[in-house]
């Protein structure tokens, strides 16, 4: 077992990648946890706080090999409304029930529920199933340690 010392931001450019661990949003949240792999490599991350993983950086190993962090593909619901002000409503719908999302300008993801999907189409909006990386927006009373200062969006892709 290897031990992470540090936690890289995305596209950091350093080498060399022993192995790739691909984690859903939920999972690139951590502090303290025992991660495998694809190749079977398991990395122990016990940091003195909370972190959040970016998609495309890595955990720096003690032996400064690298393992590689990647999103996993998640089911979500693509939600998308007729201007930006319906857009603005769904957002405060889905925020008042608590839900992580995905904001952007144009669209909203979320985790796939169907009460919420029954709601948000009662509201008018376009409610379509995708199959993505999710980078929910973290509440404002949780320690942020995103090692971008979640500036992250135009490279998750």
């Amino acid at each position: 077992m290897f031990r992470a010392t540090a936690h890289l931001p995305a596209d950091h450019g350093k080498s060399p990648i022993i192995d790739t661990i691909t984690l859903a949003h939920d999972e690139r949240r951590l502090r303290r946890k025992l991660l495998t792999g694809a190749k079977g490599t398991e990395v122990m991350v016990d940091f003195p706080s909370t972190v959040t993983l970016d998609h495309n950086g890595a955990l720096e190993l003690e032996s400064g090999e690298l393992v590689s962090v990647l999103a996993a593909q998640e089911p979500l619901y693509e939600i998308r409304a007729r201007d930006p002000g319906h857009l603005l409503r769904l957002a405060w719908h889905i925020g008042n029930r608590h839900t992580p999302a995905q904001l952007e300008p144009d669209r909203i993801l979320i985790k796939r529920d169907h009460v919420l999907k029954t709601m948000l189409e009662g509201l008018g909006a376009g409610v379509a199933n995708v199959t993505e990386p999710f980078f929910a927006e973290h509440g404002a009373y949780h320690a942020h340690a995103h090692s971008d200062g979640g500036h992250a969006l135009l490279n998750r892709k």
